[in-house]
């Protein structure tokens, strides 16, 4: 019988299993996708929120700030991409400024450093291609960026350095009380745990219900985006915001922390958890909404567009707590839900030790290295590197300057990757201008080297999403 485990492999489940990784647990992580990073947490707007929009008292609040503060020496700790770029929220007129002090107020109650509102001289000077409409900002220094694959899979290697366990493609079927713990039933058999962490994201609500009656109701809101070429990446420096609506932070612009500029996202309510194709209708109101903070944006240089559901519970309040016995959700946890992870982690850890009368691990390793880029090091450095290991001076995404090293370690981790999205996610190749036209016929070669299958099993995204049926030539 494991001792916990934790239902998702998203941010928030990831970041669960690292923290009670410190203590003596035996952890199992289960995931019905193929990989970590397969669901809300790949597609999101990549923000850490300073804070200010939450409302004053509740968790969101309490944990938004918390986990922002964390989050530059978690950078350094776990070796992500991270930038504390700062934000601003725009005014467009002088009847809204009422709402941006409000919005100053609430930031202030909820302990945010550094707001101040700015007049339009400042704000323009900070970004020239701010709106002719805008006439003021609130200014959150301590708003940041953050790469989301990156900050995932710190957490996930690292809760897996300390000892937590993976099982990938296995879905959750029901759960069964038991003495001494729960059963949890799966399309793989069956598993026994002492505890349960609930981190299914837009499906949370589906496992709480099993266990629980006093139900919960999880809204997959969708949210559709334009990523734009690194020839876009500077239109702004700062992460600009739209003073908040019905829908939340409404439509932004923001830059990258790999030099891209992302435009979006729209918020619509939709019945089906797994329909995260964009549509038409979605894609213009971001093209119209984004033009009314920021001028002149080069939406031509878009180089793809994505969608991303939010599990948006209906109190708009993160939901972690023991529900059952030994039963603790984490549930509900949309924006700022990136922002608030590492403090989320630290949370449900607390609660499942306090369940199960853990002992911290002394062993406990809190670092992780990264994967290494080449691109990052002084030339003679990198001379080096290619002369230790010929592999990393093989470029095979040309569009990010991605070699075969990269794409190697990225195999080789655990969790590793085990398709062309894991690859993408971890190490860039296929994430530039031409979207893997060129790159992924080698990456697949190296994928199915590397894991020992046939090049016909290797998939884009898991499941049958198989890229080539065979190879010509056999048929011959």
């Amino acid at each position: 019988m494991k001792d916990v485990i934790i239902i998702g492999a998203g941010v928030a489940g990831c970041a669960a299993a690292r923290e009670i990784s410190r203590y003596n647990a035996d952890i199992l992580v289960l995931e019905k996708e193929e990989d970590v990073c397969c669901g809300t947490s790949k597609a999101n707007s990549a923000i850490v929120h300073a804070g200010f929009d939450a409302a004053a008292g509740s968790l969101m609040a309490e944990l938004n700030v918390q986990g922002s503060r964390m989050m530059p020496a978690l950078a350094k700790e776990l070796d992500f991409a991270y930038d504390q770029c700062g934000s601003l929220v725009v005014c467009l007129s002088d009847a809204d400024r009422p709402a941006l002090q409000k919005l100053y107020e609430n930031g202030v109650a909820n302990g945010v450093e550094g707001l101040r509102i700015i007049e339009r001289d400042e704000l323009l000077a900070m970004e020239p291609n701010i709106s002719d409409e805008a006439v003021a900002a609130l200014w959150a220094p301590t708003g940041g960026i953050v790469c989301p694959f990156g900050l995932t899979f710190a957490f996930a290697e690292n809760a897996a350095k300390n000892g937590a366990q993976f099982q990938f493609d296995t879905c959750v079927t029901g759960l069964e009380k038991i003495d001494g713990g729960w059963r949890v039933h799966t399309d793989k058999g069956d598993l026994d745990a002492h505890c349960v962490v609930n981190a299914a994201g837009v499906h949370a609500d589906e496992l709480h219900n099993m266990v629980s009656d006093d139900t919960m109701t999880i809204i997959p809101r969708r949210g559709d985006y334009f990523l734009l070429d690194h020839s876009a990446g500077g239109h702004v420096k700062h992460t600009v915001f739209q003073l908040p609506g019905k829908y939340g932070k409404g439509v932004l612009v923001t830059p990258t922390v790999h030099g891209n500029l992302l435009v979006g996202p729209t918020a619509t309510d939709i019945d089906d958890k797994e329909n995260t194709a964009t549509t038409a209708a979605e894609l213009d109101e971001v093209r119209q909404k984004s033009g009314l903070a920021v001028k002149n944006i080069p939406l031509r240089q878009t180089i793809t567009s994505f969608s991303g559901l939010r599990a948006h519970e209906v109190h708009h309040e993160f939901i972690i707590r023991e529900s059952a016995p030994a039963f603790v959700d984490c549930a509900g946890i949309e924006s700022p839900g990136l922002s608030a992870s590492p403090a989320i982690g630290q949370k449900v850890a607390g609660i499942v030790a306090d369940i199960l009368h853990l002992e911290k691990d002394p062993a406990f390793d809190g670092t992780r290295k990264g994967i290494l880029d080449p691109k990052t090091l002084p030339l003679a450095e990198r001379a080096e590197l290619v002369r230790r290991q010929p592999a990393y001076g093989q470029i095979l995404c040309r569009c990010e300057s991605v070699t075969e090293g990269e794409i190697l370690d990225a195999i080789r981790r655990t969790p590793g990757a085990r398709s062309l999205d894991g690859v993408k996610r971890r190490t860039r190749a296929g994430m530039g201008r031409c979207q893997s036209g060129f790159c992924s016929p080698r990456v697949m070669e190296i994928l199915a080297r590397e894991l020992g299958k046939p090049i016909e099993s290797i998939t884009k995204s898991g499941g049958a999403s198989r890229i080539i049926v065979g190879i010509d030539k056999d048929s011959l």
